[in-house]
């Protein structure tokens, strides 16, 4: 199993705010839930790594 990196949970949130721009008209509360996550997770300072 590989761990996520910061630079994965921002290429996510790309993707899903590109998706939002072109079909605005369609329900995106999941995504933008998931987004405020993502956001949540770059935003907070590294945590050590266990050995």
């Amino acid at each position: 199993m590989q761990a996520v990196t910061e630079g994965d949970r921002r290429k996510e949130v790309r993707s899903l705010l590109d998706q939002i721009q072109a079909h605005p008209e369609r329900d995106w509360t999941q995504a933008r839930r998931r987004i405020a996550t993502l956001n949540k997770l770059i935003a907070a300072p590294p945590r050590p790594r266990a050995h």
